[in-house]
């Protein structure tokens, strides 16, 4: 029975994300509003530069555009809360009507999804797969927005320290199948969620290796795959 359940998903349809349809590759921009995010930390120092840059990124052809506040490259500190809010909001308020592109808000904190939801995002992307805030699930359940899930080892402190696994791809895929079914435990349709193995959180070049090599598992999880 569950070997059915996981054929019939990997080959079901993949509902259209926040009006996106996903009969194609969409492509997602990071715009990180941080002064240390690994990507382009402090490239970007206020709202009118982030804002520039996300319009720059749809012009070369993202479909989302990701919205974060909080740096989590490792080694990074946690950001509190109103600063996190203070970086983000002014980009979204500054995007919602201004683009095509879906936003997404890259948090781990409810009241940033529920405020950034309410500024114009239409999706939310948690690094911790909403395991961080103990309100983020209900959170997410009432927004009825999409949710991304990925798959990160620990904390972004100390996440590439010494990573270990059992079997990289067996173990990430049953995290991501957990939290799946936390969602819709939650009240959040499995056609509302996607999910992220996490690249380069919590391993090293031979695990992100093995999970890129072995990535069309997921597909057995029914979701659509970032």
């Amino acid at each position: 029975e569950p070997l059915f359940e996981a054929i019939e998903r990997v080959f079901a349809e993949r509902m259209p994300l926040a009006g996106l349809s996903l009969d194609r590759v969409r492509i997602m921009g990071i715009v990180n509003v941080t002064p240390d995010s690994f990507s382009d930390g402090g490239a970007l120092p206020d709202a009118a530069a982030a804002i520039a840059r996300a319009l720059e990124l749809e012009a070369e052809g993202a479909d989302i555009l990701d919205i974060g506040g909080e740096s989590t490259r490792p080694g990074a500190a946690p950001v509190p809360l109103e600063e996190e809010l203070r970086r983000v909001l002014p980009v979204i308020e500054g995007l919602a009507g201004r683009t095509n592109a879906r936003l997404s808000i890259d948090t781990r904190k409810a009241e940033v999804m529920q405020r950034a939801a309410a500024a114009g995002a239409d999706v939310v992307n948690d690094v911790s797969a909403l395991t961080y805030d103990p309100a983020a699930l209900e959170t997410v359940a009432e927004l009825e927005r999409p949710v991304v899930l990925m798959h990160a080892l620990g904390d972004p402190r100390t996440m590439q320290d010494d990573p270990r696994y059992d079997h990289v791809l067996l173990d990430v895929f049953d995290y991501l199948s957990a939290r799946v079914a936390a969602c819709e435990a939650a009240g959040i349709p499995r056609r509302r969620i996607v999910v992220d193995p996490g690249i380069g959180f919590g391993k090293t070049l031979e695990h992100n290796l093995e999970l890129m090599a072995g990535v069309s598992i997921f597909h057995g999880l029914g979701c659509p795959l970032m």
